[in-house]
C-alpha cells in the first residue's frame, strides 16, 4: 500500500520535517540521553497523530520531548536516514527556534554539483565527512510550516545558505520530491497538522 504523506505522518514526512532543522546543538546544553522507551514512546504518539487525522477530532494537541525526537532517531531511523548521514541531534530551543547537528559525507554533494575548483569554492577545502551545523527559526500556521535559516557552518566555518542548500538537496531527494527538500519553501504539514508550536525542550503538535 503506497503512504500518502498528506494525509499521515509517515516515516520519509518526518525524514523531510527533520530535513529542513539540520543543525547545531547548544554550546551550553548537556543533551538529555537516548532511550528505546523514548523512541518508543515518540512512536506510540506518531499512531495517535495519524489516528487524529483519521478520526478528524479538532484541536487535539501531542507535545514531543527533545528526548524523545533524538531517541527515535537514533534507534528507529537510525538505518532509514540517507546514507552519508549520520549522529544527526535536533535542540528544540522554545520561541519557534531549533537547532541541531549531524555528519555529512560532502562527498556526496559534490557528485551533484559542478564545483569551480577555485580557492573561493568551499567544496575544493571542505571534504569528506563533516560536522554540518545551522540554527533557525520553525514557523507554522494553517497547516502550512517554514523554516528560516539563521546561521549555519561546516566544520566550525561559516556557510552561505546556497552552500546548506546544497547539503540538504543531495540528502532529501526522493522519488516522491525529485528536487528534494528546499529550505526557504513553505511546506504542507501532513496528517492534519495545524501547527507546531516551538517550546523549550519540546514541541507541540496541534491538529
Amino acid at each position: 500500500m503506497k503512504h500518502r504523506t498528506n494525509q499521515f505522518l509517515t516515516v520519509p514526512a518526518l525524514v523531510g520535517l527533520l530535513a529542513v532543522c539540520v543543525a547545531s546543538a547548544v554550546p551550553d546544553a548537556a543533551p538529555d540521553p537516548v532511550s528505546r522507551r523514548d523512541a518508543a514512546r515518540l512512536q506510540a504518539k506518531i499512531d495517535r497523530i495519524n489516528k487524529n487525522a483519521t478520526e478528524r477530532r479538532g484541536d487535539v494537541q501531542t507535545p514531543v520531548s527533545e528526548a524523545e525526537l533524538n531517541s527515535y532517531l537514533q534507534y528507529e531511523l537510525g538505518d532509514k536516514l540517507p546514507a552519508g548521514v549520520k549522529d544527526p541531534w535536533v535542540s528544540i530551543l522554545g520561541d519557534g527556534r531549533v537547532s541541531g547537528r549531524a555528519t555529512v559525507d560532502l562527498s556526496e554533494v559534490s557528485k551533484n554539483r559542478k564545483a569551480s575548483g577555485g580557492m573561493l569554492d568551499p567544496y575544493s577545502y571542505l571534504t569528506g565527512s563533516v560536522p554540518v551545523q545551522a540554527n533557525g527559526l520553525l514557523k507554522s500556521k494553517d497547516g502550512v510550516a517554514s523554516f528560516v535559516l539563521e546561521s549555519a557552518s561546516v566544520s566550525g566555518v561559516p556557510v552561505p545558505v546556497w552552500m546548506l542548500q546544497d547539503i540538504v538537496t543531495s540528502y532529501s531527494k526522493s522519488p516522491e520530491s525529485p528536487q528534494g527538500v528546499a529550505l526557504d519553501k513553505p511546506f504542507a504539514l501532513p496528517a492534519g497538522i495545524r501547527e507546531i508550536q516551538i517550546a523549550r525542550g519540546q514541541a507541540i503538535v496541534i491538529q
